[in-house]
């Protein structure tokens, strides 16, 4: 079973290896593969009723004899391949992030992890990875992206949600295994674990770049306290209460 994630906005267009091959004139196909019995054998090929794509053909043992196939480098595998659940954890107080990302200069990444972080880069509109498990009754803090547009998927698990919208509503829902969760560029958001299991999501960003996040006590503790006083109408030293979060 595979999650698949796409970054694109308009309806997705596919063409598959077969469709290709039977929207190709026969003789024109025979030229360009030059089969033993030329145009004869191209003949022989039936396009099939059933998506070839979604349905494996039921005599499938008797058609394929050998499945095998030589693994190829690191340098092109990790191109394409990442072992996120094998790859570094980063625990905060909610729970557990891992992450397929890019980052610059390759900073904090081993030798093959950099060949894949570049290959994000390479590219202006790609997607990276993660995964969260935030523990029961855990939280991701409310926090935004500066760059990238986020989208999820619950594994496990069960969570609320809630969107701080321009207008200073929020919306908040609750969300289960097989829910998608879409956040646009910008948008300040979190998630609270609210089952006895812990909540656990696979979630996509697009963008080859590094990820820019600000977190509320991040932006909390990068205010002035004196700006905070204004805007909260408390005294000034009310706000040395908030605590720095650790690096």
């Amino acid at each position: 079973v595979f999650l698949l994630f796409f970054t694109t906005h308009e309806e997705l267009q596919t063409l598959d290896v077969d469709d290709a091959f039977f929207s190709t004139p026969e003789d024109i196909a025979a030229r360009a593969l030059k089969p033993q019995g030329g145009v004869n054998f191209i003949r022989t090929f039936k396009k099939q009723v059933e998506d070839q794509a979604v349905n494996l053909p039921p005599n499938l043992d008797e058609l394929v004899q050998n499945a095998t196939y030589v693994q190829s480098p690191d340098n092109l595998v990790w191109q394409y391949f990442y072992n996120l659940k094998g790859s570094a954890e980063y625990p905060f107080p909610g729970g557990i992030f891992q992450w397929a990302r890019y980052r610059i200069n390759g900073t904090g990444l081993n030798e093959t992890e950099k060949i894949f972080s570049e290959s994000l880069n390479k590219h202006e509109n790609t997607l990276t990875l993660a995964t969260l498990r935030i523990f029961s009754n855990g939280l991701g803090q409310p926090h935004f992206h500066f760059n990238a547009n986020e989208m999820g998927y619950v594994i496990s698990g069960c969570g609320q949600v809630g969107v701080i919208l321009s207008s200073g509503v929020t919306a908040n829902f609750n969300i289960d295994i097989g829910d998608v969760i879409f956040f646009p560029v910008g948008t300040q958001h979190y998630i609270k674990s609210v089952c006895e299991e812990d909540l656990f999501l696979i979630l996509a960003y697009n963008t080859g770049n590094q990820l820019e996040t600000l977190r509320m006590n991040d932006y909390f503790h990068g205010t002035a306290d004196h700006i905070l006083a204004q805007l909260f109408f408390k005294e000034q030293a009310e706000f040395k209460k908030f605590p720095k979060a650790a690096k």
